[in-house]
């Protein structure tokens, strides 16, 4: 199973091989981030992977932080990105 530094899974994504290739191939770069984001890099990948140097965002000992809680699919309910949250950490963590 393919993982990102947030913990998504890349093979559950619908762009995954297709516009992405997932966040570590591309360092980061994912096509979203560089349509939405000022430094065309996704800000989780940034600060877990580029400036802290961990693995993912389960080594970071404030997971989740207020930037992985704000972060969220526009497409999702509330519920739905509470679960997701959930379900992302428990991932990262090794649950």
């Amino acid at each position: 199973m393919k993982i990102s530094a947030c913990g998504l899974v890349c093979e559950d994504c619908e762009f995954f091989n297709k516009t992405c290739t997932g966040c570590y191939n591309v360092k980061g770069s994912t096509f979203w981030a560089v349509e939405m984001m000022p430094q065309n890099v996704c800000p989780l990948f940034n600060c877990s992977v580029n400036e802290k140097a961990f693995i993912n965002c389960g080594d970071c000992p404030e997971l989740p932080c207020k930037m992985f809680l704000e972060m969220r699919d526009p497409n999702l309910s509330d519920k739905e990105h509470e679960e997701n949250i959930v379900k992302r950490v428990a991932l990262l963590k090794g649950a």
